[in-house]
């Protein structure tokens, strides 16, 4: 029975990691072990990158809100609290949109929100 060995299947594997090196500068880019580990050293931070973006985002969005929210007479906590009690569902990405770009829908929001 003939040897076996994995020869098409390892430099296909070598080549797929070597493609994504593309753009590395010096060794990295050619050198199988140096880029093995730089690849998977970026993958693991593209990885934490993508729930970081979500954490940001939503910060950005508290700010937003906290600045508007400031000018119609009131605080984040406080405008939160209220939209909870009042029962008006309305998350934090459109909310921030709209004290972005539409300020006097905000603000009715806003009013609706604190009329007892």
């Amino acid at each position: 029975m003939p040897r076996s060995v994995p020869k098409v299947a390892s430099r296909a594997r070598r080549k797929k990691m070597l493609k994504l090196s593309k753009g590395f500068w010096g060794r990295r880019k050619n050198v199988w072990t140096i880029a093995k580990h730089h690849i998977e050293k970026g993958l693991l931070h593209a990885y934490v990158g993508r729930k970081l973006k979500k954490r940001e985002y939503r910060r950005l969005w508290i700010t937003r809100i906290n600045a508007a929210a400031r000018l119609n007479g009131t605080t984040y906590s406080k405008l939160m609290y209220m939209l909870k009690v009042n029962n008006i569902n309305i998350n934090r990405k459109i909310l921030a949109d709209f004290a972005m770009n539409k300020p006097e829908v905000f603000a009715a929001i806003v009013k609706q929100a604190t009329k007892q």
